[in-house]
């Protein structure tokens, strides 16, 4: 039995992903090594053969092409057999008429999980909780998310956040709420605000700003 009070140190936002070698259904993997240059969005799930469980990889499945085209790829685990995971994979392609086209780590020990804080007092010992790590291509934690055993996650969500995590990189800019739909300034993207005087002043000269410390732009439109 797995005892979650032994979990420490677990990965944190800027922190390196904590490496690893993995049994998977398309073969071993050493991560993050194996993944060097790419997107990954490491995630786990309490158990195959599940409702919730199978509605998402349904839904990761039917995106995978989206994450690819932003230069990311997927990887599951939870803590079953990758015998299960193959016979799991094959009820979805009957059932379901979807092929699971990633890897799905087989945690039988729980090590895995256990690296990555993915197990939680309601994960009673043997079962993952959601967790959802975003990592960059130099092989950094850069986002976070968790949810319960209960609620399924949102895969358009997964990718927003995705897609603001390399805007932001690229265009050295903050992202609004509900970006691209912001209520306030749309899909525009937030100038982050000066240090000193002179650089306040400079402001409503350069974006369009509400006040010196909340400006804004279009993207694309790099006056830095």
């Amino acid at each position: 039995m797995i005892n979650i009070s032994e979990i420490r140190n677990l990965p944190l936002i800027g922190d390196p992903a904590p490496a690893f070698s993995a049994q998977t259904t398309q073969g071993p993997i050493n991560f993050p090594a194996d993944y060097r240059g790419k997107w990954v969005v490491l995630f786990s799930h309490p158990a195959d053969y599940t409702p919730v469980c199978t509605t998402e990889f349904v839904a990761f499945a039917k995106r995978y092409d989206k994450f690819r085209e932003m230069n990311a790829e997927l990887i599951g685990l939870s803590i079953d057999q990758v015998y299960a995971h193959i016979k799991w994979e094959e009820w979805i392609a009957e059932k379901l008429k979807v092929e699971i086209p990633f890897p799905i780590i087989a945690d039988n020990t729980g090590k895995i999980a256990t690296l990555y804080g993915m197990l939680h007092p309601e994960a009673k010992g043997t079962q993952a909780v959601r967790a959802t790590f975003i990592i960059d291509p130099d092989g950094i934690v850069r986002g976070i998310l968790y949810y319960p055993l209960s609620v399924g996650r949102n895969m358009d969500e997964i990718l927003r956040f995705l897609k603001a995590l390399q805007v932001s990189d690229n265009e050295g800019v903050s992202l609004p709420a509900n970006w691209p739909n912001n209520e306030i300034i749309g899909d525009k993207a937030i100038v982050s605000p000066p240090n000193n005087v002179k650089d306040a002043r400079e402001m409503p000269k350069k974006y369009e700003c509400f006040d010196w410390w909340f400006c804004y732009r279009k993207l694309g439109d790099d006056k830095r």
